[in-house]
Parts: C-alpha cells; sequence; structure tokens
C-alpha cells in the first residue's frame, strides 16, 4: 500500500512533468515563427521560463515561473481550505487551465470547477471608441497566431486525459459571458485579457466573487499598460491594498485579504 508521502511525491513528479510538457520544455519546442522575442524561431530555455515567447506547438505562451505560481496558488487554497472555483479568462490554446485540472487531479479534489473562458476567436478590435492604449497595441492583428478555437482547446485537455465535468467552456467575448457566468465563488482567479477592457470586464464581474485568502493573477500586468491601467483603477476604485507580488518580468499577482 502507497504511503501518504510516496502519493504525494508522485503527485509532485506527475506535476512538475505536466508543467514541462504545456510548456514545450520536454521537447525544446521551438518558438513560432510569428515570434514577438527574437527574430529566429530557435528554442531558448531562459526566454520559455519567462514566457517570452510564442510556443510552435506548446500548450501555453506563459512560461515555467507563471505555471509554477498557479500550481503554488492553487495548492495553497486546496491546503487552506479556501472555497471556490478556478478560472483563466483568456486561455490561448488551454495550458493553464490544463495545469489547474491536472492539480486537481493530483489531490483528488472533485468538489471544485476549472473555468475556461475565452472568445475563442482571438482578441477583439476594439474600435475607434476603444480605450486608447487597446487600439495602440493592435492585438487583433496577431489572431492568425492568438485565435485558438474551442475544439483545439478541448482537445488539448483531451489529450493529457483532464477533459471531464470538472471543465466547463465559457465561450464568448467577456463584457457579454462573464456578467452572467454561473461561478458562485472563486479561490483563484486568472487574468490573461491583454486589454484594458478585458481586463476591467473580468475584475467588475470575477473579482467579488473570489475568497478572502483566494489569489488574483495578472498574467500581462507589466508587459501590456493598457491591462496595468485597468488592474491600478480598480485596486483603487476599491481600496484594494493587498501586496502585488511580482512572478517574472511580466506577471504579477495578489492574495485577497478582506
Amino acid at each position: 500500500m502507497e504511503t501518504a508521502k510516496e502519493t504525494n511525491s508522485d503527485s509532485s513528479l506527475y506535476l512538475d512533468l505536466v508543467i514541462k510538457v504545456l510548456a514545450g520544455t520536454v521537447y525544446e519546442d521551438p518558438a513560432h515563427r510569428e515570434n514577438f522575442s527574437h527574430r529566429d524561431s530557435t528554442y531558448r530555455e531562459e526566454v520559455r521560463n519567462e514566457g517570452r515567447d510564442w510556443p510552435a506547438n506548446a500548450h501555453t505562451m506563459i512560461g515555467i515561473k507563471r505555471l509554477d505560481n498557479i500550481r503554488q496558488c492553487v495548492e495553497d487554497v486546496i491546503g487552506n481550505n479556501v472555497p471556490g472555483d478556478l478560472v483563466e479568462t483568456g486561455v490561448w490554446r488551454g495550458g493553464a487551465c490544463i495545469l489547474m485540472r491536472g492539480i486537481l487531479r493530483a489531490h483528488d479534489v472533485r468538489d471544485r470547477t476549472v473555468w475556461v473562458a475565452d472568445s475563442f476567436q482571438g482578441i477583439p478590435d476594439v474600435g475607434e471608441d476603444g480605450y486608447a492604449g487597446d487600439r495602440k497595441m493592435a492585438l487583433h492583428r496577431r489572431n492568425s497566431v492568438l485565435a485558438v478555437s474551442e475544439d483545439e482547446v478541448r482537445r488539448n485537455f483531451r489529450n493529457y486525459d483532464l477533459l471531464d465535468e470538472q471543465v466547463r467552456f465559457l465561450p464568448g467575448w467577456f463584457k457579454d459571458t462573464l456578467p452572467t457566468a454561473p461561478i458562485d465563488t472563486l479561490a483563484v482567479l486568472r487574468m490573461d485579457g491583454d486589454l484594458y477592457e478585458s481586463t476591467w470586464d473580468t475584475l467588475t464581474n470575477l473579482y467579488p466573487k473570489v475568497s478572502v485568502g483566494g489569489y488574483v493573477i495578472v498574467d500581462d500586468y507589466m508587459m501590456c499598460p493598457p491591462c496595468k491601467d485597468a488592474v491600478d483603477e480598480y485596486r483603487a476604485k476599491f481600496d484594494i491594498a493587498d501586496e502585488l507580488i511580482t512572478i517574472d518580468r511580466d506577471g504579477v499577482y495578489w492574495q485577497r485579504t478582506r
């Protein structure tokens, strides 16, 4: 019979491997040909660790450090019985959400749901009336890379044997889906919407559902100025003083204390 220590060790090794496969470091997956961080598609370990390229085939672009952060936050809310589900808003190929579901599986957690929220059409064109910073970034022009269908994300979950009733999809623009999303309570809210409007819509509709002791993770806080603007304005408006903790050169997170 396995001891608890042996079981925990096996779970840890499983999650270590899932993270490496999701990020493509196991097989040194090259960068996408439209990669933004350097001019060629050469795999570079230090770049992938910090999520500074767009992988050609791997299931996430957020890198090892931000994947480790997800693991840390999810395992903390499990260990401390912080109530609520897990959600990511803006999922690309689904890697971060796949890891969330893998963590629940590794710890035999059966009473939490992973919510997968995305347009599955890429980044919206905010138009002339949109936030100036969003218009300047014009990320919708990169939708040949950034747009990933719901069918593809589901297939990616299935390839890890992690597509089941504890995974629920919220397809559509955040302004349309999040106000009526059937989510009661959240333990981890991870935002990767890049834009001011996407970030603001997420915070407005989902932050009030985050439990005390739960976590808010912002993927592009230091890389996308409009995302930072939305986070800073929301925190100021609602007097959120919880410490912003740096993950890597792009991501931050905080733990809700009140």
